[in-house]
């Protein structure tokens, strides 16, 4: 056991008045106050989000600052890993800990991505992409998984309906999340059929298929199982794993999702657990077809058969082993920088019983996968309740 989460914050995500400032400063603050320490009591300060181009402002570390004076002179460093960056930040300071360079650390996740066009999004998105073979996909980042999804598609069969059953059991979770962006249980008929509401973005994925442009903030504070003993709650890191694999998806089976297995059995090898020990997880659902690829990388069913995993209810949120409770990246929203933080804070909520109408029956350990670009930079943590 190397750290402990022992305080949270979470801003609804979705088309937000706040800036990007705003949205540091009050998630800052909220996650203190929960955690019951003051500016003071903190060591460093770690603050993900990608930008690239969708604020003006860059160099944001110091905007934590902001929220109070006593965070002067701290140590405040900004952490970027394309979507994976939330969990890159939590990474840098579970090392911070681990190193006894610091005792409290506090983690910020954020993301303004709503003030940029359309076009501006995919051109800013397919940067996590690897420009000199897949920068000219046509449909941009959305592209990049609509090829993922044909190629699985050619070797498989066609899943439309599969995607579908994921994008349906999605939305209809985030329905019960007052954080979410969508909070709308559309059906799995609007999300099977293509309509006008609901057209083809990219291959075989619908507009329902793909995760939501948001703007959102999460943080969480770390501490070392010492002092986290004393805090009025305490969820510890069983395990946290980082496995990155090749930028251009020419140089790997894209459609193996390798990079994710890995980290997975990582995770749950230093967790000294398996996956019927899980409670539930919250996984990386960028798109449909990512998360039925999750499904074969964490071993809920072989290869080119994870829609098996939704045809049985496994992953439904009274199955055996919840995927994404919250409504995933699909339903709560998708603020990049942001995004690996909320699954650390959601997972974390569900640990202590306080996850609202999300909550699942009384889980002992939870899962979370976050990955940057297709299946790039793959983190994969397991959390358990300490107090």
């Amino acid at each position: 056991m190397t750290a402990c989460i022992v305080g949270w914050a979470h801003s609804r995500f979705g088309k937000l008045e706040e800036d990007l400032e705003a949205l540091i400063v009050k998630v800052s603050v909220e996650a203190l106050r929960d955690a019951g320490m003051e500016p003071k009591d903190i060591d460093a300060i770690f603050l993900g989000t990608m930008n690239a181009g969708f604020q003006r402002q860059e160099f944001p570390a110091s905007l934590v600052l902001q929220a109070d004076p006593a965070f002067r002179f701290k140590p405040a460093t900004h952490v970027e890993n394309a979507c994976a960056t939330g969990s890159a930040a939590i990474h840098q300071g579970l090392s911070a800990i681990a190193a006894k360079q610091a005792r409290n650390v506090l983690v910020v996740g954020v993301e303004k991505m709503t003030e940029v066009t359309g076009p501006q999004v995919g051109e800013i998105l397919i940067k996590a992409s690897y420009i000199k073979e897949e920068g000219d996909i046509e449909g941009g980042f959305a592209g990049v998984f609509g090829r993922i999804a044909q190629m699985y598609f050619q070797r498989y069969g066609d899943k439309s309906d599969a995607l579908a059953r994921i994008a349906a059991k999605n939305h209809k979770n985030g329905s019960a999340n007052p954080l979410a962006q969508l909070q709308k249980d559309l059906g799995y008929e609007f999300c099977r059929t293509v309509s006008e509401k609901n057209p083809l973005v990219a291959g075989p994925l619908r507009r329902t298929d793909c995760s939501l442009v948001s703007d959102g903030a999460a943080a969480l504070v770390l501490t070392d199982v010492e002092t986290a003993l004393t805090c009025n709650k305490a969820v510890v890191f069983r395990a946290a794993e980082q496995v990155n694999d090749f930028l251009p998806m020419s140089r790997r089976d894209i459609v193996a999702f390798e990079g994710p297995e890995r980290a997975f059995k990582r995770a749950l090898a230093t967790a000294k657990v398996g996956l019927d020990d899980l409670g539930f997880a919250e996984v990386h659902d960028c798109f449909t077809i990512a998360e039925l690829l999750i499904y074969e990388a964490m071993g809920l069913a072989p290869k080119g058969q994870g829609e098996r995993a939704l045809l049985e209810g496994r992953v439904d949120k009274n199955g055996k082993l919840p995927i994404n409770p919250s409504g995933g990246l699909k339903a709560k929203g998708h603020p990049v920088g942001a995004t690996g933080v909320s699954m650390h804070v959601l997972a974390s909520m569900q640990l202590t019983g306080t996850a609202g109408g999300i909550q699942v029956k009384e889980p002992r350990l939870g899962a979370i996968f976050n990955m940057g670009g297709a299946a790039v930079a793959n983190y994969a943590s397991v959390l358990e309740r300490l107090r």
